[in-house]
């Protein structure tokens, strides 16, 4: 493990340098509609994605939405977390969680939520385990033609 850092992403080229890493979570996502979809949800959504890096090479990505709602006052909305599959285990994953955690204390936002697929059960003991999150509800979706 070299120097950790982390970084948000905002140029086009910072963007594309997640995707890699981001594809593995976000596998039906092509170049073209990763780059429109990050940057309509930064343009209209104030969605900030963040990156953890050890040495130069971007290792975890993460990507979230401060929001406020009456149901859960200010909070962030993780939309997205994701280690490199061939590096996981080694604490990426708790350390750019625990970056939104802080970036959200600093900035008034009294939590942080996100909704996790039924089937990603290692996900799941990550962040009720090690990250000590709850679960609050169920998501319920609908697809729209």
């Amino acid at each position: 493990m070299g120097t950790l850092t982390i970084k948000e992403l905002q140029s086009h080229d910072e963007i594309m340098e997640a995707f890699p890493v981001m594809k593995q979570l976000r596998t039906h996502l092509d170049e073209s509609t990763y780059l429109e979809l990050v940057n309509a949800a930064q343009e209209n959504d104030r969605y900030k994605m963040f990156a953890l890096l050890d040495g130069n090479e971007i290792v975890a990505v993460t990507g979230f939405k401060p929001m406020i709602t009456l149901s859960s006052g200010r909070f962030v909305w993780i939309c997205d977390l994701v280690t490199d599959t061939t590096i996981r285990s080694k604490g990426y994953g708790e350390k750019l969680l625990t970056y939104v955690h802080e970036w959200a204390k600093e900035n008034n936002y009294e939590s942080v939520s996100l909704s996790s697929g039924l089937q990603r059960t290692d996900a799941h003991r990550f962040y009720e385990d090690k990250m000590r999150y709850a679960k609050a509800s169920y998501v319920f979706k609908t697809t729209l033609k």
